[in-house]
């Protein structure tokens, strides 16, 4: 077998297994060689060798990235980094249709024409190069390869409605972007996948995009080149892109090589238009479904037999112009345009001037411009690489340590990460050129460390913004048809298959806000489902809950714990409310039914305890006539009835009756009837509530705070609010119904027909001052009247102890009240002064309060005795009110106000009394 019978060119359109066949071709010698179009696509091969034969004996090498064992059998290479004059057994390039790129062609065509396998050399590519390579090669045998599914074209969709497993192409950064946010918003998210990208970055997006995470792809025309992704659409968001000089259509061939990435293996692809770009023509659309397209006509070129004498000749030699018509000469690449740039310095020509030197120049040139700043500043950089190793042999390390450093910094947004990800490959670049730094393996793992940080902060950042991993994740759960895991956390945060959905308040679910259309339908359709099962258990928990677990509002909501279960509503009578309870349609009727049977089974209970003493009343047989009419009375009154209400039902109730009733707890008093239990907090705040709702109001008053005598008045709030709080609007205050009751006992005792002063005992159990106490009467009915008066003088030295004692106790008397204790009697006059000096001194005054009934001024109490009452006083004679003021004052007030309890009567000494002559003596000698 001669040497030209072991070139082959095995050609077909995508998805025909071509890169497969090489490697079971390659496997089968001792030694091979393999050029791949993309670093990305060479990893992938790579460890797919390595898989089958280990890594002891498998290299990888592109412009980045360099793994060569001591053994290496077989070398996995990026068309530009194909180490040559290496003698393997095998050969193979892949996308050989590449010759006729622009910017690779005349790598790619090198490779065609020179790079041969000792036994076998494959060509890889599209069947459009045949003719060509016939030409150029006429040794080449053919084989052509059937593409293994259908492709059909689908026409124009709108992203809204794009299939899963969809890929949808764009040729700019920015309509990648806009597309991703766009499904982001609506499908849950993509993947990105542009050329920019890192390969670790792009395995990153491409993972997330195999394992499920997203059902969409936005990418460039990367995608397009040996990457084996189960997509079963690809859209073309524009059939137009920028070749880096200008703008053009892309040819039928350049569109198949995309679309042929849809549909794998044995299963079936799409390919269509969506946005902006116009539906394809039909015959494109069928050239491209019929795999047939024009032939290449002209391949890239470029003299690969350059002159390293002087550096113009090398500058030369790069310019020279193919002479076969077959090829083209390349336009000017990166690496000769950097090359001109630095010739035409000073410096860099007068260190190129001899061969070794311009061939460093131009390996120098060679490194890529990842950074795509500018040509000028990427001339500059190369300038400055290349005088540290001609003057040094190698790059110092310090600088670039620097370099690194001012790169290495895994924070920023997208752009930002995008060009330090770039700097940093021209600088895993230049680690990988054997000797141009002291310790290559050092640099080696440091860039490529770096390379990693920020090729993971990019699949990160690219991640957040357009991916909603939650959405993604509850869609493909949705669609496996499979049950959900549903978590609920002490806080009632709701996460289905770890992601946070909404919050679980009782048995209602409230989705998280921030999502919205298409998410928001996702969310609630997931969240139900993984939440069913979750409901009938929290069901029977909250059945099996005790009662100390629950509790009302004072506006009549059911809690159980901090959470609102359901709320009272109005029954058939006062004591016998319903419940409505907070249950979500979605968790089912028996959920509802059984959390509402636990409310009215609660509050039922505490209904029952707290009104104890009235189910008691109400359930008594043995009252009959006015007495079991009176206690229908006080049961629908809550155990408190304003005595004015029921006045003359009260009037009608024989000492019998009276006596039943009292049997119950009930007391008649000066004000209100009442049963003294159910003024303690747990029936007061209960009975607002149970009132409230029997009034229809929209808003419930609130018990006032427990242990208080006098709240403010409660006139703004519904009429009856006060009474059925347990208190009695009165002034600018409400007292207590029980104080208020006592103060009344107090006053039994007073002639309060012809009138009374206020005392301090008064004034201490409503816990007012003496002008409060003074207008809480006025709200009684009683007329005030305001007085001044001489205060009474201290007694001669001989009864000082008693006098003091007097004053002792009024000072007691009115702190006990709030009020300040009054100044202190002056001492009288001693013997020496005249009669003249003591009648100047002016007199003490104090103030105090006369009451008189003035009427029921104040409601519905009154203050003479009621019909039925215990006889009040003790047969004192009634007369004009005491305390009448003195010294001309007439009644009226005068001076600052204060108050002094009036100084005790002395007691006669009883000449009867056994003790009586010895205190008559124990004064004597005071």
């Amino acid at each position: 077998m001669t040497q030209q019978k072991r070139i082959t060119a095995v050609l077909g359109p995508t998805n025909t297994g071509k890169t497969h066949y090489a490697i079971e071709r390659m496997l089968g010698y001792r030694t091979g060689v393999i050029g791949l179009p993309l670093r990305l696509l060479a990893r992938e091969v790579y460890d797919k060798i390595v898989a089958v034969r280990g890594p002891s004996v498998v290299a990888l090498v592109t412009g980045e990235e360099r793994i060569v064992p001591p053994r290496a059998q077989y070398w996995v290479c990026t068309v530009e980094a194909m180490p040559e004059g290496m003698a393997a057994d095998f050969l193979a390039i892949d996308e050989i249709q590449l010759c006729a790129d622009p910017e690779r062609g005349h790598v790619f065509t090198d490779r065609l024409l020179r790079a041969r396998g000792i036994n076998e050399t494959l060509f890889l590519g599209s069947d459009s190069m045949r003719g060509i390579i016939r030409a150029l090669v006429p040794e080449a045998d053919f084989l052509g390869r059937e593409r293994m599914s259908q492709l059909v074209y689908g026409g124009s969709k709108k992203i809204s409605r794009m299939q899963a497993r969809s890929a949808i192409v764009s040729f700019s950064v920015e309509n990648v972007y806009a597309i991703a946010e766009l499904l982001k918003r609506q499908k849950g998210g993509a993947a990105v996948v542009m050329g920019a990208l890192s390969p670790r970055t792009r395995n990153a997006q491409v993972e997330l995009y195999q394992n499920g995470d997203v059902d969409f792809l936005v990418a460039t025309d990367a995608i397009g080149m040996g990457l084996n992704l189960d997509i079963n659409h690809v859209a073309f968001s524009a059939t137009a892109k920028f070749d880096g000089r200008r703008m053009r259509s892309l040819m039928p061939h350049e569109l198949a090589q995309i679309a042929g990435r849809a549909g794998r293996g044995m299963s079936h692809g799409s390919f269509g238009v969506t946005g902006e770009a116009a539906p394809l023509d039909d015959g494109v659309a069928q050239a491209i479904m019929d795999h047939r397209f024009a032939p290449v006509k002209k391949l890239i070129w470029r003299n690969p037999a350059l002159q390293f004498g002087q550096l113009d000749a090398l500058i030369h030699s790069l310019e020279i112009s193919p002479s076969d018509e077959l090829l083209v000469k390349a336009r000017e690449a990166d690496d000769l345009l950097v090359l001109k740039t630095l010739a035409a310095e000073a410096e860099p020509r007068a260190r190129a001037s001899d061969a070794a030197s311009v061939r460093l120049l131009w390996d120098v040139c060679c490194v890529p411009d990842f950074r795509s700043i500018s040509s000028s500043e990427h001339a500059t950089l190369l300038g400055q690489i290349f005088a540290h190793l001609h003057e040094r042999g190698e790059l110092p390390e310090d600088w670039i340590a620097r370099h690194i450093k001012h790169i290495d910094r895994p924070q920023g947004d997208i752009d930002t990460l995008s060009k330090r990800l770039a700097f940093i490959r021209t600088w895993t670049y230049v680690a990988q050129r054997k000797g141009w730094t002291r310790d290559d393996s050092h640099w080696r793992e440091t860039t490529r460390a770096v390379e990693d940080r920020l090729s993971d902060a990019l699949h990160e950042a690219l991640t957040q913004r357009f991916v909603d991993r939650r959405t993604s994740v509850l869609l493909r759960r949705l669609k496996q048809k499979e049950a959900m895991l549903a978590e609920v956390n002490e806080n009632g945060e709701v996460t289905v298959e770890g992601e946070f959905v909404g919050r679980l308040e009782g048995f209602r679910f409230s989705q998280d806000k921030s999502a919205a259309g298409q998410e928001a339908k996702t969310l609630k359709a997931a969240s139900l489902a993984a939440l069913t099962p979750h409901f009938h258990l929290l069901a029977d928990r909250f059945y099996n809950a005790p009662d100390t677990e629950i509790d009302f509002t004072e506006q009549g909501g059911l809690m159980w714990g901090n959470t609102a279960v359901g709320k009272l509503v109005k029954g058939a009578e006062a004591l016998k409310p319903t419940v409505k309870a907070f249950v979500d349609d979605e968790a089912g009727a028996d959920v509802a039914e059984k959390v509402t049977r636990r409310l009215q089974h609660f509050i039922d209970r505490k209904i029952a305890t707290a009104f104890e003493p009235l189910f008691n009343l109400s359930r008594d047989e043995t009252l009959t006539g006015l007495a079991r009419g009176f206690a229908f009375q006080m049961v629908e009154g809550l155990g408190l009835l304003p005595r004015a209400v029921v006045a003359n039902d009260v009037k009608s109730l024989d000492q019998d009756a009276r006596s039943a009733l009292r049997k119950h707890g009930i007391r008649f008093g000066q004000f209100t009837i009442f049963l003294p239990l159910l003024l303690k907090p747990a029936p007061t705040r209960l009975r607002l509530v149970l009132w409230s709702l029997a009034q229809d109001l929209q808003e419930f008053p609130e018990a006032p705070p427990a242990g208080l005598v006098t709240v403010p008045n409660m006139s703004s709030a519904p009429q009856g609010t006060d009474t059925m709080a347990g208190y009695r609007n009165a002034g600018e205050r409400a007292i207590r119904i029980d104080m208020l009751e006592r103060l009344a006992d107090m006053l039994r005792g007073e002639d309060s027909r012809g009138g009374f002063e206020a005392k301090a005992d008064m004034l201490s159990i409503t816990g007012m001052t003496l002008e409060q106490f003074a207008d809480l009467m006025a709200g009684l009915g009683y007329k005030a009247e305001k007085g001044e008066r001489v205060k009474v003088k201290s007694a001669p030295a001989v009864a000082a102890a008693p006098a003091e004692e007097a004053k002792a106790e009024a000072d007691v008397s009115v702190e006990a009240a709030g009020e300040a204790p009054a100044p202190e009697a002056k001492a009288e006059a001693p013997a020496s002064e005249t009669p003249a000096e003591t009648e100047a001194e002016t007199p003490d005054m104090e103030v105090f309060y006369s009451f008189t009934w003035g009427g029921n001024r104040g409601g519905n109490a009154r203050a003479p005795r009621q019909e039925g009452d215990k006889p009040r006083g003790k047969g004192k004679p009634q007369g004009k009110p005491r305390g009448k003021p003195q010294g001309g004052a007439k009644g009226k007030p005068q001076g600052a106000q204060s108050f002094q309890a009036r100084p005790p009567k002395e007691k006669a000494i009883d000449p009867d009394n056994p003790f009586a002559a010895a205190l008559m003596g124990l004064t004597k000698k005071d």
